[in-house]
């Protein structure tokens, strides 16, 4: 069982909606200091997960730690984060089905909700928030997201994320889940911002890629 964090909070529960590189990360690094419990869709990674101790589909030669509960049950997985902290690791695609599913849950009114996907929703165009905002509405959601990668929170290397919400109590929440000497987490209070910078990350990494290739073809 984690042990109480040193700025006097208790352990709250987590449950990572999303096996994936990043949820996997994530749930990695909270599970040393909160009961964590990771959710894969698909029931045989899963198994592999518990028996192998690693996630060898998204992140190889990581070592999952036991305090790290490995699931398929979506249900059970809700239930075990309930008044702590859900945290939606799945591509933007399957957001709004999840989101979908625990607003037909009725005891989560005490329990956050974060969304790690990046871009927009293909048929709308939305972003997360805007998801959020239709299908969650009232309850206490933003995104988490920056310029880091999975492999460098699963290692334990330096890196930072922020978390956007209008929720206040949320971004407190998510830092005290998330924040360590390694993993640094901020707070804004500006998601549309954050999601906006998440989804046009890679448009303007692309558009560098190509000047810089320009540039290099013109001075050969």
């Amino acid at each position: 069982t984690p042990e109480r964090l040193e700025h006097g909070r208790p352990p709250m529960n987590l449950s990572v909606l999303g096996a994936g590189a990043w949820g996997t990360a994530l749930a990695l690094s909270a599970c040393a200091r909160h009961p964590t419990r990771l959710w894969a869709r698909d029931a045989a990674q899963a198994a592999q997960m518990r028996s192998m101790r690693r996630n060898e589909r998204y992140l190889p030669g990581v070592v999952l730690p036991p305090a790290l509960q490995l699931s398929a049950d979506f249900d059970a997985s809700v239930s075990h984060a309930r008044g702590g902290l859900i945290v939606v690791a799945t591509p933007m695609a399957g957001l709004r089905e999840v989101l979908t599913a625990l607003a037909q849950r009725d005891d989560l009114a005490d329990t956050g909700v974060l969304w790690l996907c990046k871009g927009f929703e293909q048929d709308t165009g939305w972003l997360g928030h805007e998801i959020a905002r239709v299908v969650l509405p009232g309850m206490p959601v933003g995104v988490l997201s920056g310029p880091s990668f999975a492999i460098e929170v699963a290692r334990g290397q330096p890196t930072a994320l922020v978390v956007a919400s209008e929720h206040a109590a949320l971004c407190e929440q998510a830092i005290a889940a998330f924040h360590s000497d390694n993993l640094r987490v901020y707070s804004s209070s500006d998601p549309v911002g954050v999601e906006v910078g998440g989804a046009v990350k890679n448009v303007l990494a692309i558009a560098t890629g190509i000047a810089d290739g320009m540039a290099d073809g013109r001075g050969g």
